[in-house]
């Protein structure tokens, strides 16, 4: 039985926080790690501290002090070039992650834009950005639907879809990340290849999962205002060999957020038994 286990996480700066990342690599063993908001160019990634913490293979769409994706893995890394952002922005990069044979499988790493703070795109440009760029995704996966696709979508989405994604769903409709507006966009995006998403396949519909907690939050454990904006999909090639995992297949690792200097987003994983 071969079992991969896949990290999604938003590091916000990768080299600022390179130690969190090791420390989180040795504790949860993860085989590939997808990283948003790199915030560096492609030569400035921590390569050697990668290889040291047993990542040789890295793929990176990198970005000076802004944006910027990479993905680094135990398991050997084909590149495969697509860009979905109209703008000059490193928000996107895919893989072909070679396991052996008729295993092997896409990763699609994202860093969706989070829009802004006004969810209209005729006065907010930077809303008007982020609905433009999951309408592009939606095409690009929908033009490339297959039951045989075998295809693992992460990232931060900025995004919390579910009523229960967020710490409170009526005082959040408003707010970008969890407008209905975004919530029907990003069900689109679900449906062009038919994906599952792994988080909640398990959970009841009023079982609460968050993986972003604002800085501006003092204690965490009290009021738990948080959300859920970090997703693994799997298309439905792959799908039972996300739910073969289990409910505890997929976790949200909400203890880093209380490390030293941490991210405001946790990482979460999903074991994928690709047998």
């Amino acid at each position: 039985m071969t079992k991969i286990k896949i990290a999604s996480w938003n590091i916000n700066s990768v080299r600022l926080r390179i130690a969190q990342i090791a420390k989180f690599a040795e504790e949860a063993s993860p085989d590939i790690i997808a990283i948003q908001e790199i915030k560096c160019l492609d030569e400035q990634l921590p390569r050697k501290d990668f290889i040291a913490m047993g990542y040789p293979h890295m793929q990176v769409s990198g970005q000076k002090g802004m944006h910027g994706v990479a993905t680094v893995s135990k398991y050997p890394l084909t590149r495969m070039d697509t860009h979905f952002c109209p703008r000059d922005e490193a928000r996107h990069v895919s893989t072909m992650v070679h396991v052996g044979g008729v295993k092997d499988f896409e990763l699609h790493n994202f860093y969706i834009p989070a829009g802004g703070d006004e969810p209209d795109a005729e006065i907010n440009p930077k809303f008007a950005h982020k609905l433009g760029f999951l309408d592009t995704m939606t095409k690009y996966f929908a033009e490339r639907a297959s039951e045989n696709a075998r295809k693992v979508l992460v990232g931060d989405f900025n995004i919390a879809p579910h009523e229960n994604d967020v710490w409170s769903h009526k005082q959040l409709l408003k707010v970008v990340s969890h407008t209905p507006l975004e919530v029907d966009i990003l069900a689109k995006l679900q449906a062009s290849g038919d994906f599952t998403d792994c988080a909640r396949a398990f959970l009841d519909d009023d079982e609460k999962l968050f993986s972003w907690w604002s800085y501006r939050s003092r204690d965490i454990n009290k009021s738990d205002r948080g959300r859920r904006l970090d997703h693994i999909w799997a298309s439905p090639a792959l799908k039972d060999a996300a739910l073969d995992a289990g409910k505890a297949g997929h976790v949200v690792h909400r203890d880093c957020r209380f490390w030293e200097r941490p991210s405001d987003h946790a990482p979460v994983t999903q074991v994928f038994n690709l047998g």
